[in-house]
């Protein structure tokens, strides 16, 4: 499963004790393959300052999650043609999700554990802002690339009553710059191919014998010119209709059929050229928002972890990957009858729900008697 919970304890003899009994029924029963999590000792700070940034954390925590799961379908609405390569970029330090969480390390480099809790979370906030705008700005560029050549290859599509004319049509199809004459395209539904033959002269006056020819055809039928003399458009057109013969307004322009398939040529081309470099910055901001949402993970693990057992800090986190999501609730319930000492009244609201408790209010996944957070990979999916 990509799916972890990653919990806390105090880290007295007691509670390790009961941590090693977790892991012990955990792993007879196969209901998750657990790891140590290791998180550095932070500047404490004092306690109101912590609740401060308990809060600020959930909210960079949601903004992180929401952030990278943007970039994951902007990766795979860039990689349209090739989805099923779509995990292969969606890597954080050049590995899978699920191995950078296991053999997670905090990165003391960008994030110096000497500095200030609120100095790292501000670091963290600024740089996931920072990827947001660059992410808004440059498949905001891209998609409206790709809109605009979507809307011309719409045009060549649908059938001959609607799609665009200028990739079947050519200069010789055509009588130009006469004061006289003028030729039109006329769409002919297949059965009526014979008929259109035998009449198409005689449904006006002044028709030019011999002029029509199919230039294009679809599934209902074919597209033939006509050439005529212009006093007898709205007769001919009049006629026409009458035998079921469709007019396609159509006004021979070569400068806009040469614009637009220069537009076409050139939307191709930026497209191709936007392509690389903006998956490539996907790729790696992409892994440095998944980075830094772990990293969120692992100072709210510690911040809720001074919170609920004090100080001096001393705690164990742990990760654990449960096998199913079968074995989920299973596993839940040894989470919190190894851990209920560690809240009794909340835990045995949780282990019998049928308790109630006045003006207490919670459901099994309000509250734990230890620290916990979850961390849910298959939405990157």
């Amino acid at each position: 499963m990509s799916e972890f919970w990653l919990i806390s304890a105090p880290g007295d003899k007691e509670n390790l004790q009961a941590l090693e009994r977790m892991n012990t029924v955990t792993s007879k029963s196969n209901l998750s393959y657990n790891t140590k999590f290791a998180i550095p000792d932070f500047k404490v700070g004092t306690l109101d300052s912590l609740v401060g940034l308990s809060d600020e954390l959930a909210k960079l925590d949601t903004f992180a999650e929401s952030l990278i799961k943007r970039m994951a379908q902007s990766v795979v609405e860039v990689m349209e043609d090739t989805k099923e390569k779509v995990q292969e970029n969606l890597l954080a330090n050049g590995v899978d999700l699920t191995s950078f969480v296991t053999h997670f390390e905090w990165d003391m480099a960008k994030y110096p554990a000497k500095q200030p809790l609120v100095t790292v979370v501000d670091t963290l906030a600024k740089q996931l802002a920072q990827i947001e705008t660059d992410l808004k700005s440059r498949t905001a560029a891209y998609n409206t690339l790709k809109t605009n050549l979507e809307n011309l290859e719409k045009k060549s599509m649908g059938n001959l009553f609607t799609r665009t004319l200028s990739d079947i049509v050519s200069k010789e199809d055509f009588v130009l710059g006469s004061e006289y004459l003028i030729t039109l395209l006329v769409i002919v539904p297949k059965p009526n191919y014979a008929q259109w033959q035998k009449t198409y002269e005689s449904l006006s006056d002044m028709v030019v014998p011999r002029s029509t020819k199919l230039i294009a055809e679809d599934n209902e039928g074919g597209l033939f010119t006509v050439t005529l003399f212009r006093k007898v458009i709205d007769d001919f057109k009049t006629k026409a209709k009458e035998n079921k013969f469709t007019i396609r307004e159509f006004s021979y322009d070569e400068k806009e059929i040469k614009r637009e398939r220069e537009e076409m040529t050139r939307l191709l081309s930026d497209k191709r050229q936007q392509y690389g470099p903006l998956l490539r910055w996907l790729k790696v901001n992409f892994s440095e928002a998944f980075i830094a949402w772990i990293h969120i993970k692992a100072l709210r693990v510690f911040v809720e972890s001074v919170l609920r057992y004090g100080l001096p800090v001393n705690f164990q986190a742990v990760l654990l990957q449960p096998h199913k999501k079968s074995s989920t609730k299973r596993l839940r319930e040894v989470l919190n009858s190894v851990f209920k000492h560690l809240d009794e009244v909340a835990a045995a609201s949780i282990l019998d729900a049928s308790v109630e408790i006045p003006g207490l209010q919670l459901t099994n996944q309000d509250y734990f008697p230890y620290v916990y957070f979850h961390i849910d990979l298959s939405l990157l999916d």
